[in-house]
């Protein structure tokens, strides 16, 4: 039985281990061999061992004597799990249902082959990003010759800051959201200590980077990548989710070139007609009735969209990021956002409507955009938009460094410690 081809967007170096995955997989044939160092080596990225139960203990020890009725701390299968695993489950776990089940869903094929076939494991190929609050993995899945990003994130991190409404919250959204321009999730779970969510994998990096290694933008580019995150965007509010982070970082690149906004660790769903009054995101892209604290509804996206396509097309931000939100209110309220000469008429007028500080006047609907001057002849049709690869991103990948040297996963430590404490290339 010939293996699957591999994915592609994947670099030649990993074509080239994709396919030894595959080949190993086909001469052993599709008997299911006993449980190996491999199998070991996925369940203990799943039930993240090699870390300390203290900071959960502390905690559990704290919400028990606010609520006694919580029970004990010792490891007990829930009824409802003891078909689904077989390490002891603490009752803690069950604050994170179901959104986090307490492995891989039955119906995530990278994972099932991952877990069943006689391969070898998967690879960590490096970092994506490290943040303050979890980290994303490259990983190749030998298996289907695929590249996926993991995201593993530390219980004892949610729950000390108190963001487990958040975390669910998150997952929820990106289960509901399905859209060429948005990156939707590929699976969610939880091991004894660590919460992971799987993505696709996108090669080309995010926007920033490329905004950093390019500069500026030409007007069509700008035109085309604000079109489809008018779409994206758009899309996000018809199911009444605002983002509330629309930043380049948060943009990655497809291998086509074209968009995907992610990242919806700040989202939240927000039905038309209610208010938001948290005061979160990015100062440098947050719009002035989320700086002042509310109240503030799905508009304040479409200014984190001005400033983005500002910077693209000028160069740099109109502003620069304030030390606290404070600050950066007095910055924006002073700013009276000038564009520079050189812009048409067209993109001048649009970041002026999207750069509104009344929000009443803000540009903000789908249909605005489209009859827009600067978008006169732009099809907003995904389908269309996405014709055509996206030549000078593509161009841009070439100047990328290499990617990184491959890490066994059966060494994979949910900790990281072990890995290279640099970003993978992406």
């Amino acid at each position: 039985m010939s293996g699957p081809p591999p994915s592609p967007g994947l670099a030649p170096a990993e074509r080239s281990q994709a396919a030894q995955c595959s080949s190993r997989c086909s001469q052993q044939g599709d008997s299911i061999p006993s449980p190996g160092p491999w199998v070991r080596g996925w369940k203990r990225v799943l039930s993240g061992v090699e870390t300390t139960l203290s900071g959960l203990e502390q905690l559990w020890a704290q919400r028990k004597r606010r609520f006694p009725d919580l029970g004990p701390w010792e490891p007990a299968l829930l009824p409802s799990e003891k078909s689904l695993t077989e390490w002891p489950v603490p009752k803690l776990v069950s604050l994170f249902l179901p959104e986090f089940p307490v492995r891989p869903p039955q119906g995530q094929q990278q994972l099932k082959n991952s877990l069943c076939l006689p391969c070898v494991p998967p690879q960590v190929l490096g970092f994506v990003a490290k943040g303050s609050f979890g980290t994303v993995l490259k990983v190749l899945d030998c298996g289907l010759g695929a590249l996926l990003a993991v995201k593993v994130v530390p219980k004892v991190e949610v729950l000390q800051r108190d963001s487990l409404r958040q975390c669910k919250e998150e997952v929820s959204i990106q289960r509901q959201v399905r859209h060429p321009f948005v990156s939707g999730l590929g699976g969610s779970w939880q091991g004894q200590r660590h919460l992971f969510t799987m993505y696709d994998y996108y090669s080309t990096g995010d926007l920033h980077s490329l905004w950093a290694t390019v500069g500026c933008f030409s007007e069509a580019s700008v035109s085309l990548f604000a079109a489809e995150l008018a779409l994206g965007v758009g899309y996000l509010h018809d199911l009444g989710i605002v983002h509330r982070d629309l930043k380049m970082e948060n943009i990655l690149l497809d291998e086509r070139g074209h968009l995907k906004l992610t990242d919806f660790g700040l989202s939240r769903h927000l039905p038309q007609g209610e208010r938001a009054y948290t005061i979160c995101g990015t100062l440098q892209y947050m719009a002035p009735e989320v700086l002042r604290g509310g109240p503030y509804n799905h508009v304040a996206d479409w200014w984190s969209l001005g400033i983005l396509l500002f910077a693209l097309a000028a160069g740099k931000f109109p502003l620069q990021a304030e030390k606290d939100h404070v600050a950066m209110l007095a910055s924006v309220t002073r700013c009276n956002y000038e564009v520079p000469a050189s812009l048409s008429q067209g993109l001048s007028l649009l970041l002026r409507e999207l750069l509104c500080h009344d929000p009443f006047h803000r540009l903000r609907h789908l249909y605005h955009f489209q009859a827009h001057p600067f978008f006169r002849g732009m099809a907003f049709d995904p389908e269309l938009l996405q014709k055509q690869p996206v030549a000078f991103v593509l161009e841009a990948r070439a100047v990328l460094p290499a990617p990184a040297e491959a890490v066994p996963f059966q060494d994979f430590d949910c900790d990281l410690i072990s890995l290279p404490a640099h970003p993978c290339p992406a």
